[in-house]
């Protein structure tokens, strides 16, 4: 299924922020040597990132960019308030949070900015180019570590109330695959069902869940009981 989408994925742009520039420059080296990726653009800033943004945004210009891997916390503008004003800007963007283990209590704050992905920078490659192609298809990524690191937040939460939100049987299955990372397409090959129709349950269950994305979708799960890490 991954290959399949690599013959038929467009080249993509994609944008490198972070304030360290061996980090950076490693990453961006790597990129280039994947063949689905079409330019690289690099800031050491969230306030250099906008600039640079700001740029792809005028009519002259040809250029648009497909997905953001950006550092959480930076001197200045930080990653979440820079994803805030990407998305604000262009919401297409796929935002894609690079963080350390000790930062667990910022994820939540960027997925509510807008962030789809998740990566540990102490991540290997091949979860790096997973984590562009998933996004890119319209799933969601949490490195593992991640992902277990927001169960613990949200159960350590004490004002966390457990409602009824009027979810049925079909749209609980379908948001247990939505959390597991399968994209519409391959929850309606899993059930036999048209990808239309799942289209239309992801839009139920953004509306009932009152989420704006997959990534808020899953925290919402999580924190309800509907998927279980």
């Amino acid at each position: 299924m991954q290959t399949d989408l690599l013959l038929i994925m467009k080249n993509i742009n994609v944008y490198l922020v972070d304030d360290h520039s061996l980090f950076r420059e490693g990453l961006s080296f790597l990129l280039s040597k994947l063949n689905f990726i079409d330019n690289i653009y690099e800031a050491s800033s969230g306030e250099d990132f906008i600039e640079g943004l700001k740029q792809f945004q005028g009519s002259a210009s040809l250029v648009k960019i497909d997905v953001v891997l950006i550092d959480i916390r930076m001197q200045g503008i930080s990653g979440i308030e820079a994803t805030k004003i990407a998305l604000s800007m262009d919401q297409n963007i796929k935002i894609i949070a690079l963080s350390m283990y000790s930062e667990e209590s910022y994820y939540i704050s960027m997925i509510d900015a807008g962030a789809v992905g998740f990566l540990l920078k102490n991540s290997n490659f091949n979860q790096v180019k997973k984590a562009i192609i998933d996004v890119c298809d319209g799933k969601n990524y949490f490195a593992e570590e991640v992902l277990q690191s927001i169960v613990k937040s949200i159960s350590r939460r004490e004002d966390i109330n457990v409602h009824n939100y009027d979810i049925s049987e079909r749209e609980s299955q379908i948001l247990s695959y939505i959390c597991s990372g399968l994209s519409n397409s391959s929850i309606a090959d899993e059930l036999s069902i048209s990808k239309r129709t799942v289209d239309k349950h992801r839009e139920n269950l953004l509306m009932k869940s009152n989420t704006k994305n997959t990534a808020q979708l899953v925290v919402f799960a999580i924190k309800n009981g509907y998927y279980k890490v």
